[in-house]
């Protein structure tokens, strides 16, 4: 069956409303508490958008709507029978199954060659600084939620792939930054001719 609603933000309030009924403050609250903002794109307009198309289709319904001291109104949002079944179906579909995602690093890196030699390991060599970064924070993220108790293991275990996922992606970049520059990795001048393209073998920067 073709799903009505996509966009993995969609998944992410389907999750949380899963553990229990929210209303949209609470679910984009948890959502930066837990660290979810590097899996999901998390911006006001975006939840209550969702939110609206989750209602539209059946797949949430408000529960009731509470009044603390001076605050707004606010809306608490559940699970039907209709969207939990959705869910589940949705979640299992995308465990079992890699779809082709179309990083723009990996086309990026197609056309490496174009950036020269010197400039490319520079490159990569940047890139692995904000990867480190990136590692460092999402090990911060991990030890103030599992590591401190506050959410069980599995409640981030996503934080956790995302970690391997970097590491490898570090461990790569500064190997090929590395193999570029001491003359590992050829390095062909390329000539464009009447016959076509050709190349010979090219040095080391």
């Amino acid at each position: 069956m073709r799903k009505k609603i996509t966009n993995t933000l969609a998944l992410a309030v389907l999750g949380l409303l899963h553990e229990s009924a929210m209303h949209p403050y609470e679910i984009a609250a948890t959502l930066r508490e837990r660290g979810k903002g590097s899996s999901f794109k998390i911006t006001t307009g975006s939840l209550y958008d969702t939110i609206g198309a989750l209602v539209r289709h059946g797949w949430i319904e408000p529960q009731e709507t509470v009044k603390d001291g001076k605050r707004p109104e606010r809306t608490v949002y559940r699970h039907t029978e209709l969207g939990h079944e959705e869910f589940v179906a949705w979640l299992d579909e995308l465990v079992r199954e890699p779809v082709a995602e179309y990083p723009k690093f990996v086309a990026a890196v197609s056309y490496l060659g174009a950036l020269g030699a010197e400039r490319a390991a520079a490159a990569l060599t940047e890139r692995a600084e904000h990867l480190v970064q990136r590692i460092e924070e999402t090990e911060a993220a991990l030890a103030d939620t599992v590591g401190a108790g506050l959410v069980p293991r599995l409640f981030m275990i996503e934080a956790e792939y995302q970690l391997h996922a970097l590491e490898s992606e570090l461990d790569w970049t500064r190997r090929t930054a590395e193999e570029i520059r001491d003359g590992s990795l050829a390095w062909p001048i390329v000539e464009r001719t009447e016959e076509g393209w050709t190349w010979t073998e090219g040095e080391a920067p």
